[in-house]
């Protein structure tokens, strides 16, 4: 039987803390201050120096940005969600599944988060969120992402869901004149499932 992978649907996942939903007109100045958030830029890989991260946006890559965002509930082969803090009702940052390979099943995640929604358990409940709808719902057998060396909070709650390491990307960010590796991670279906019976 083929599974049927609809990344058209942009449902909304709701936790103790957050709110995963589709991205609304009213998030975009939260979204603005997350791109111009330098920890961010730096813990994800976008900029390559400390100058970089600081700098503001042109009024042509913030204008870019945005537009980028507004497109995101209509992309069929991705799923892109806000996050929304519970308590203060702001969007926080993004949690995706993209990379979509349907012939064998998987997906990359990525999640971003600015100042606002650092410290508070908000990105480990937004990745559980969003990779249980991928595997409970998308049918997705694989999700995997990559982790930064320089981001270990990012590491410890990715491995709080149930990823594994898989390997090493060694050197493959350049930040600062120094290298950087970045560690390979992914988390099967029925290793979800086992973790999902073990919590109930």
């Amino acid at each position: 039987m083929t599974k049927q992978t609809d990344f058209s649907v942009k449902p909304t996942l709701t936790g103790e803390k957050v709110i995963l939903r589709r991205f609304a007109e009213a998030d975009i100045p939260a979204l603005r201050d997350a791109l111009l958030d330098p920890e961010a830029r730096i813990l994800t890989g976008s900029v390559h120096d400390e100058a970089q991260a600081n700098a503001g946006l042109s009024p042509e890559e913030e204008r870019s940005a945005l537009d980028w965002f507004a497109t995101r509930n209509e992309q069929p082969d991705r799923l892109d969600l806000a996050i929304i803090d519970k308590a203060s009702r702001v969007c926080v940052g993004e949690a995706v599944l993209n990379q979509w390979d349907p012939g064998n099943e998987n997906c990359n995640f990525r999640i971003f988060i600015g100042n606002g929604g650092r410290d508070r358990g908000l990105g480990t409940e937004a990745t559980r969120l969003i990779v249980g709808y991928g595997f409970e719902r998308l049918g997705l057998h694989r999700i995997s992402l990559e982790v930064y060396a320089f981001n270990p909070r990012a590491r410890r709650a990715y491995e709080k869901v149930g990823f594994r390491a898989e390997g090493v990307l060694r050197e493959s960010l350049r930040y600062n004149g120094e290298w950087v590796d970045a560690t390979v991670m992914a988390l099967l279906d029925r290793e979800w499932a086992a973790l999902a019976s073990a919590r109930r």
